[in-house]
């Protein structure tokens, strides 16, 4: 018989792909899965464990600051109550090191460690962590974190893309929260390249700032005036609906990033992106098995959804790719049918080889 799981997740209203990752797991398990907030009371968690075979911990978690405890009694309480815990690891080594301290009661009391990408699970089998903890390990492919096949709901921000896009703009597009290792910068560089080789161009990110991380708006701002891309740019902030996000996304021509680890399996941000039938200009993978395990994500780029640049392509070549990514030819896969695929694949890895 199939384990039950108790998925713990935050109580935060903007939630990140982490966050998503953990309410769209236990959706995803139907029957098997339910949630509970983490730090929200003792007796009502002890109930929920004591309903489960198994309790689910996405990290990093939202808000770590103020559950510096809560993580690790958790996981003893499980333990002691004869539940497994099982620990998805979606970075580790990126953490800042005072997070993975909160972090590791949890990953040493885990029987079974799941990981977001091929690089994650080298990083922490590199660690002396390592050694110490359960070797029953599994890398998972990460889904995007927002549905598929959405009907557009228009709003303001997609309202004035469009306006730009009639008046002849190109608009290229970045989805997801904004932070320095994503390199969104970057995304500006390409336009201000674009804008000089005498193209029109518009630059949207559908997403917010990372909070809790000094000056990254104002950096990305100054970097704005500098480029000399005021009247090009557009922050949406947190989009709630992904009704509103498809609104966004379909008046978006190429989306593009550009990502210091290069594309890594556990961007779900840009299979959004690609999902949503606009071409994807991004650096390629570091390591050629990277997306090996990823059915999804070797689909995209083989039926030319997502254009793959050189790791280490510079500015101008991106901006060439981007051209030309505005104007090719690809296949349109049905989003639903390959995320459901999708889907199974990540909960029967998450049950492990003993309930297969």
């Amino acid at each position: 018989m199939r384990p039950k799981y108790l998925v713990l997740i935050s109580a935060a209203a903007e939630t990140c792909g982490v966050e998503a990752f953990s309410r769209l797991l236990a959706k995803a398990l139907g029957g098997r899965g339910d949630t509970a907030v983490l730090g929200a009371g003792l007796s009502g968690l002890h109930r929920a464990i004591a309903a489960s075979d198994a309790v689910v911990f996405n990290f990093p978690i939202v808000a770590w600051k103020k559950k510096l405890l809560a993580p690790g009694l958790t996981a003893l309480l499980a333990r002691v109550m004869g539940r497994d815990v099982v620990s998805v690891l979606h970075e580790w080594l990126a953490l800042d090191w005072k997070r993975r301290i909160v972090l590791m009661p949890v990953v040493l009391l885990s029987n079974r460690l799941v990981f977001s990408a091929p690089e994650i699970a080298a990083e922490f089998a590199g660690t002396r962590l390592s050694g110490l903890v359960t070797r029953e390990r599994e890398v998972i492919p990460i889904p995007p974190n927002i549905a598929p096949e959405m009907v557009p709901r228009p709003t303001v921000h997609s309202a004035r893309l469009q306006e730009m896009q009639a008046a002849g703009r190109m608009i290229l597009g970045q989805f997801g929260s904004i932070y320095p290792k994503k390199q969104s910068g970057l995304v500006l560089d390409v336009a201000a390249r674009l804008l000089a080789e005498g193209h029109d161009v518009g630059v949207v990110f559908a997403g917010s700032f990372i909070k809790g991380m000094d000056d990254v708006e104002a950096q990305f701002f100054a970097r704005v005036e500098a480029l000399g891309l005021r009247d090009q740019v557009i922050v949406t902030g947190f989009v709630a609906r992904d009704d509103e996000l498809a609104g966004i996304f379909e008046a978006v021509d190429v989306f593009c990033y550009i990502f210091a680890e290069g594309l890594t399996a556990r961007r779900g941000s840009v299979l959004a992106a690609a999902l949503s039938g606009k071409p994807v200009v991004v650096n390629a993978p570091e390591h050629d098995e990277a997306l090996a395990h990823h059915r999804l994500f070797l689909r995209l780029i083989a039926e030319g959804q997502i254009h793959l640049v050189p790791f280490e392509a510079d500015i101008p070549a991106i901006a060439e790719a981007v051209i030309a990514a505005k104007s090719s030819a690809h296949s349109t896969l049905s989003a639903e049918a390959e995320i459901d695929t999708l889907w199974q694949d990540i909960t029967h890895r998450l049950d492990g080889p003993a309930a297969r």
